[in-house]
């Protein structure tokens, strides 16, 4: 007997094609699809009828390495839909690398990751995997240039020589083999940022060599600051001959062009036969750690060797010279919500702004970010203006572009992508603006990620393939989450199947935890 049928409902493949009546049958967590009028029986059956039933999403862009393993249920998630996320992204994965080094990492990127209390006792993409079995959604993970430099190079801001590029192309070459599905770098990141373009295109060729791609955070301090980090990210596709990611790619406000350019230097390297891709987050509202704050020297060397400079009256001194006047003014710092927060002292100011903490305080933003960083212990986390608004459906609805949610899950006011990004697309972008069909954007969500990565059994409905399905109702699906009020679940979403388990069941988490770690090539 089959175990699930859905029935009466819509089916959008994945594919692109448009939806059409159909029932889903799931046995031993596989698919098969019959006609809508094909005579079954099973010990469950979903009636959808109203509703669309589509691959399960896949999110390109998430920071729950950690949290996931402290939260294994993982709602803000799973019940906007994903059943697939991308995990050590922006250089920063938690393997491989030794114990003494991730716990560093850990604490560099608390602000970012947070902290959780969980057992730390992995040391290689093989061991951390298997700890990732286990929770409500499949996990795949890319290996982070931060780790590989920590492990062959350590923290300082230096080249790497040609002994350290080897000892990292070695490691990376054995994560492939464990079942990472590329690299990451997060060029805002130290000590990640500190590598050159030629070590990244070398990188990148030996995990193209392994059937792995190159998923880029770029460097926007680069030139220009506007298509320069993007041409460097198309350039190192190009030496180490090997598909390029670029995620979180939008335009901000400040650019000094239009976001036109930046998608024709897409095209452009398409037409030009480069494997080139990326994806957006669907909000106004960027996340990460308030260190990054700071410019890059005073991190150099890690998370000891930064506290200890912070501290020093003349490391302040240097930095208020070389940042100018802009951080002796509140008002300029109104933008800068932070988060996450530990100690009694700092309690005050969860969800507030730097601006209040300087006023309060009566400091300039030197002395808050250095002080809250110090007595958090790098803790803290920042939300942002990100994208700039008019920007948003056009890079939505470019043919190559997909969707990362880059969700940060710390602090009492996280930004709204980690809890509405896919609900978003889908009512807002879909539904009331039009932006793009229905089909279209649901391919975007399944098999174009899963292409990218090279999950060759998910992201389509099809016979045989993993049961990750979700149910949703396109006439009520939408974000509930807001700037003000982010941790909202979101409408619509009425089922979600993950390796044929039912995860979400009526809008509720049914506490399943089918989700397991994926592996890529050999290792899968």
């Amino acid at each position: 007997m089959t175990d699930l049928l859905i029935t009466g409902g819509t089916i959008v493949d994945g594919s692109g094609a448009d939806g059409r009546p159909g029932t889903l049958a799931i046995e031993h967590g596989r698919l098969r699809v019959l006609g809508p009028d094909d005579a079954s029986s099973a010990r469950r059956t979903i009636d959808a009828s109203g509703l669309v039933v589509a691959p399960g999403f896949i999110d390109l862009h998430s920071h729950s390495g950690l949290h996931i393993l402290a939260e294994p249920r993982h709602e803000p998630k799973v019940r906007q839909g994903v059943t697939t996320e991308v995990i050590g992204v922006d250089g920063l994965s938690y393997a491989p690398l030794s114990a003494d080094d991730l716990t560093q990492l850990v604490e560099m990127n608390a602000g970012l990751d947070g902290r959780p209390e969980i057992a730390y006792g992995w040391t290689n993409v093989a061991s951390y995997l298997e700890r990732l079995n286990g929770t409500a959604v499949n996990l795949a993970m890319l290996v982070g240039n931060s780790a590989l430099r920590i492990g062959s190079d350590g923290w300082e801001d230096e080249p790497a020589d040609g002994r350290a590029l080897a000892n990292m192309r070695a490691q990376l070459r054995e994560a492939m083999e464990e079942g990472a599905f590329g690299i990451s770098s997060g060029l805002d990141y130290p000590p990640g940022s500190y590598a050159t373009t030629d070590e990244l295109a070398a990188l990148t060729s030996e995990a193209s060599r392994h059937g792995g791609f190159y998923h880029t955070h770029v460097r926007y301090p680069l030139g220009d600051r506007y298509l320069d980090p993007f041409r460097e990210a198309i350039e190192i596709g190009r030496r180490g001959e090997g598909g390029v990611h670029i995620t979180h790619f939008y335009h901000r406000p400040t650019y000094p062009g239009p976001p036109e350019p930046m998608l024709a230097l897409v095209e452009d390297a398409r037409a030009a036969g480069r494997d080139v891709t990326f994806d957006m987050y669907p909000y106004e509202w960027a996340s990460t750690r308030l260190l990054i704050q700071l410019p890059q020297w005073v991190q150099s060397g890690g998370p000891m060797r930064l506290k200890e400079r912070i501290v020093e009256r003349s490391t302040r001194d240097r930095l208020r010279q070389e940042m100018g006047p802009a951080y002796t003014s509140a008002a300029g710092w109104a933008d800068v919500r932070l988060g996450a927060f530990v100690t009694d002292t700092n309690a005050p100011f969860e969800g507030r702004t730097l601006a209040d903490v300087m006023t309060e305080r009566g400091v300039d933003a030197i002395d808050a970010i250095c002080d809250l960083l110090l007595t958090e212990d790098l803790r803290v986390n920042q939300v942002t203006s990100g994208p700039s608004t008019e920007s948003l459906p056009l890079f939505a609805a470019h043919p190559v572009g997909m969707f990362g949610t880059d969700s940060t899950f710390i602090g009492a006011k996280p930004s709204p992508r980690t809890y509405g990004s896919f609900p978003r697309v889908l009512g807002e972008f879909v539904r009331d603006q039009r932006v793009m069909s229905l089909e279209e954007a649901v391919r975007k969500m399944t098999s174009a990620p899963a292409a990218r990565l090279g999950l060759g059994d998910r992201g389509l409905l099809r016979d045989g393939r993993a049961a990750d399905v979700v149910v949703f109702d396109p006439g009520r699906v939408r974000s509930l989450a807001t700037y003000d009020r982010p941790r909202q679940f979101p409408e619509g979403i009425e089922y979600v199947v993950v390796n044929g388990d039912v995860v979400v069941d009526r809008g509720r988490h049914t506490g399943a935890l089918p989700g397991r770690a994926l592996r890529h090539g050999r290792a899968g």
